[in-house]
């Protein structure tokens, strides 16, 4: 929790594994990822899944949106407000019942676009 905490960037497990390691050197990637599961549970980080194992965890827990550069894979946090009755709409669509709604724009970031 606290490689998670001290990080601005949105990290995978094995980033978790390699920073957890500096200050446990013997912390075994097991250890790591059954403490990430236990965590997400209990709802003190949060976890962002962008497709079948790509995984990332987030220190902010209150929604918020993201944007991820096609390219290079890099993950900024957007804070846009949520239209009334997008939801709405989104269940209907999908004849889903709502819980929540996130929004992931997908692009090349900066650095890459002026490549």
């Amino acid at each position: 929790m606290q490689v998670i905490r001290e990080s601005d960037a949105h990290l995978t497990a094995n980033e978790v594994f390699e920073h957890g390691r500096r200050l446990l050197p013997g912390l075994s990637y097991a250890t790591v990822y059954n403490s990430l599961h236990y965590l997400k549970n209990k709802g003190l980080i949060g976890e962002i899944r962008f497709g079948a194992g790509c995984t990332r965890y987030d220190r902010k827990l209150k929604r918020h949106d993201h944007a991820i550069c096609s390219e290079c894979g890099k993950l900024v946090d957007l804070e846009l407000s949520i239209p009334d009755g997008l939801i709405k709409e989104a269940a209907k669509r999908s004849k889903f019942k709502p819980a929540s709604i996130e929004l992931t724009l997908r692009g090349l970031c900066p650095r890459c676009k002026d490549r």
